[in-house]
C-alpha cells in the first residue's frame, strides 16, 4: 500500500492547476503589495478540485498535513485544510485542533479562514469554554480576529445566538472591511438560524454607529421595511456627526 504524503497530494493538486486561473485568483486575493493577501501564491486550482484532491487523500497523517497547512501555495493550505476538518470532524482529536492552533498563521486568508473555523474551533470549544473566542478576537492579527466570529457559525447552527452577538459586541468598531463583511453575515445567520431578536436587540445599540458594510450584511434578509428603518438610523447619525460645528 502507497505511504501517503503531502509531495503526493501536491502532485495530485498540481495536476489541475492552469497560469490563467492562477492569475485571477491572485487578485481576487488580492495578493499585491500593501493588500491583505500580500505574497501569496497560487496555482490556479478551483475549489471543487481543491476538495476532490482532499477526499483523496482523507486520511494523510497529521504530520502531512501541517507540511501542507505550511506551504507557500495557497491551494495546497486550502487541501490540508480541508483534509483537517474532515478529520476533526469524524473524531474530534484534541491533536487535530491543537495542530490547528499551532499552524493558526497559515490560516491567512478569508476563504481558509471560512473553511475551518466553524468546523474546528466551534467544533472544538462546542462543549467547553469560549474564552478562546475572545482573545482571538482581541489580537492584532487580522485573519485570527475572522477567525474568532467565523467560529461561532458552529454554535449558530446549533440555534445558539450568544456567542456570536458577544464577539460580534467586540468586533463592531473594527476598522477592517473583511471583519465586517464577517460580522454581518454572522448577524445575518443569528437572524436566519437561531434569533431574530437577537439580532434586532444588536441593531438596536449599534445600527447607528456600526460600519455601513456590516449593516447591510447584517439586515440582508429583513423586509424592505425593516430594512429602511436601520439604514435611515444610520443615516441620520451620520448626518447628525456632519453637522456638528468643527474645532
Amino acid at each position: 500500500m502507497t505511504q501517503l504524503t503531502a509531495a503526493l497530494v501536491k502532485r495530485a493538486l498540481a495536476q489541475f492547476g492552469t497560469p490563467e486561473r492562477a492569475v485571477g485568483a491572485s487578485r481576487f486575493f488580492k495578493t499585491g503589495k500593501g493588500e491583505y493577501g500580500e505574497g501569496d501564491v497560487f496555482i490556479g486550482c478551483t475549489v471543487p478540485e481543491c476538495r476532490l484532491v482532499a477526499k483523496e487523500f482523507r486520511a494523510l497523517p497529521l504530520g502531512e498535513i501541517e507540511k501542507l497547512m505550511m506551504s507557500r501555495v495557497h491551494e495546497e493550505r486550502a487541501v490540508g485544510l480541508f483534509i483537517l476538518v474532515a478529520q476533526f470532524e469524524r473524531s474530534g482529536d484534541r491533536k487535530i485542533f491543537q495542530l490547528y492552533r499551532k499552524r493558526m498563521a497559515f490560516v491567512n486568508n478569508w476563504d481558509l479562514v471560512d473553511m475551518s473555523a466553524p468546523g474546528i474551533v466551534g467544533g472544538w470549544l462546542a462543549d467547553k469554554p469560549r474564552g478562546l473566542l475572545d482573545t482571538l478576537a482581541k489580537s492584532k492579527v487580522l485573519w485570527y480576529r475572522r477567525i474568532a466570529i467565523v467560529a461561532t457559525f458552529y454554535f449558530i447552527r446549533r440555534g445558539e445566538s450568544k456567542d456570536a452577538i458577544r464577539i460580534a459586541e467586540r468586533l463592531v468598531n473594527d476598522e477592517r472591511d473583511l471583519i465586517h463583511k464577517a460580522v454581518g453575515w454572522m448577524l445575518r445567520e443569528v437572524e436566519k438560524r437561531a434569533s431574530a431578536s437577537a439580532l434586532e436587540g444588536f441593531l438596536r445599540r449599534h445600527a447607528a454607529t456600526m460600519p455601513r458594510t456590516m449593516l447591510r450584511y447584517a439586515i440582508e434578509r429583513l423586509t424592505p421595511a425593516e430594512k429602511e428603518k436601520w439604514m435611515k438610523m444610520a443615516l441620520n447619525r451620520r448626518a447628525a456627526r456632519k453637522a456638528l460645528p468643527s474645532s
